[in-house]
């Protein structure tokens, strides 16, 4: 790697560091305004800004031009800096260990929800909503933000830094320029977690409450402010606002933005959706027929709590009203069908993506016919669209890539003592960004009891998971580094 390529590299972290030093000081205002000691985070945060305002001074007159290889290991650098960067508040004001306070910073940035704290409610109000805000800032990804910014300094790597990070199969873009769909995009997740917020402290909750659970229902990332979870708060209102927000959250956010720019419907009548709201409304109807002929529950709170369930598990934000894994064996595989499935691609929510399942099973369906018919020429078809060679194909490496890593995880964790159920669902919560899993690590427990070499893996698992592999494995590529 030669200095000029350290100097893009630089010179774009730089940017994000100064900008995550921004958003920092809204949980020191948190702080002040609750009459909490911020001094040592004030220090804190004015050395990250400092720092990385000197970098960018120093590189200031560097024209940067971002390579592809340039954007992805800019990628994987900025998710680890975040989980350091993150992590230092939580030493500062709770006490934990490094360890658990870097697995903490990287569950909220990269909205797996998973948490090493057993009692929320006790935690210093800055640092419940710096948790939240993790939780926000890596919801619709700090790169696309950092497209936006750094479009201002160099437009021309904007697209290398956008196909780093792209989470769906193929990049689509609603207007000319990508600085301008990032832009509309961060516009769009505003606007939903205002209207969520406004909506959660009309049915109840406090301004505070209201803001943070926004946070983590818009990024379906799962932190909240209670020990409970949304299980603290009785009211169906609330309980039906998130799982509306979640769904919408787990839906490609280009088809909110199509609507809202050009008032055309079409984002939503795509395959993805359609097949994605249809397996939401298939397990939640599955779910809730359990609770109401196992447990003899009442329609109105059976359905409530499955339909909030399946949105909160299959859009990967991971809260819970009920202890979800004492409902019986048939709910758990229920339940975990929606692990293994995700949201859309394009939206803040982790797992495979639906589209992947499309493909995957077109493809097989076309094998079969070709079996039958060798001479024919088929094609996938996916929208109306024939889908390349080239998509199936990284479709089908994702997958592998995708079972591959919760299979390694899984061993590990089995090899280090724990039962198998905790080490499958364990691997399935933090590979997918899940949060909960199923019984140590189930919706009433938490992830303090791993050990520190335990977290870190697990940390690093939830990063992989979060960039979607390829981005991650790539590094470990001879090919990748030649010439770089």
């Amino acid at each position: 790697m030669d200095i000029h390529a350290l100097k893009n590299i630089g010179k774009f972290v730089s940017v994000i560091g100064v900008a995550l030093s921004l958003f920092l000081l809204t949980a020191i205002i948190v702080g002040w305004i609750y009459h909490e000691n911020m001094r040592d985070f004030l220090y804190f945060d004015f050395g990250l800004f400092g720092f990385n305002a000197l970098i960018f001074f120093l590189l200031r007159r560097h024209t940067m031009k971002l390579s592809i290889k340039g954007g992805i290991l800019s990628v994987n650098l900025i998710w680890v800096l975040l989980g350091v960067a993150g992590a230092i508040p939580f030493v500062l004001y709770t006490g934990i260990s490094p360890a658990d306070a870097f697995f903490e910073s990287v569950s909220g940035f990269t909205t797996t929800g998973a948490t090493v704290f057993s009692d929320i409610e006790s935690l210093p109000k800055s640092i419940l909503y710096l948790r939240s805000l993790t939780h926000w800032l890596g919801g619709m990804g700090i790169i696309v933000l950092g497209v936006g910014l750094f479009s201002l300094i160099n437009p021309s790597g904007s697209m290398a830094l956008f196909k780093a990070e792209s989470t769906g199969i193929k990049m689509e873009k609603i207007t000319p320029k990508v600085k301008d769909t990032a832009i509309r995009l961060w516009g769009i997740y505003l606007l939903f977690t205002l209207v969520d917020a406004v909506a959660l402290k009309l049915a109840g909750m406090t301004v505070f409450d209201a803001i943070n659970h926004a946070f983590s229902t818009i990024s379906t990332g799962g932190f909240s402010t209670k020990n409970s979870s949304l299980g603290y708060y009785q009211s169906p209102w609330i309980i039906w606002i998130t799982t509306f927000f979640m769904i919408i959250s787990g839906i490609n956010f280009l088809a909110h933005l199509k609507l809202l720019s050009t008032g055309k419907l079409d984002g939503y009548k795509r395959e993805e959706v359609l097949w994605y709201l249809a397996i939401f409304v298939i397990l939640s109807l599955l779910l809730g027929s359990i609770d109401i002929f196992v447990d003899y529950d009442s329609y109105f709170h059976a359905l409530t709590h499955s339909f909030f369930t399946i949105a909160s598990v299959l859009t990967t934000t991971g809260f819970a009203t009920l202890d979800y894994s004492q409902w019986g064996h048939i709910a758990i595989s229920i339940i975990f069908v929606a692990m293994l499935v995700g949201g859309n691609a394009g939206s803040t929510a982790g797992g495979v993506k639906v589209i992947r399942y499309i493909v995957l099973f077109k493809n097989i369906r076309l094998q079969f016919k070709q079996t039958l018919h060798p001479s024919a020429i088929l094609n996938v078809f996916i929208d109306g669209q024939k889908t390349s060679s080239q998509i199936i194909s990284s479709t089908t490496g994702f997958i592998f890539l995708f079972v591959m890593t919760n299979m390694l995880v899984t061993l590990y964790l089995f090899a280090r003592g724990f039962d198998a159920m905790t080490a499958v669902s364990t691997a399935l919560a933090t590979v997918g960004n899940i949060g909960p899993g199923f019984a140590l690590t189930g919706p009433a427990e938490n992830y303090a009891f791993f050990s520190s070499t335990d977290k870190m893996i697990l940390s690093a698992a939830m990063i992989i998971g979060r960039l979607e592999f390829y981005t991650v494995f790539l590094l470990f590529s001879r090919s990748f580094w030649k010439k770089f």
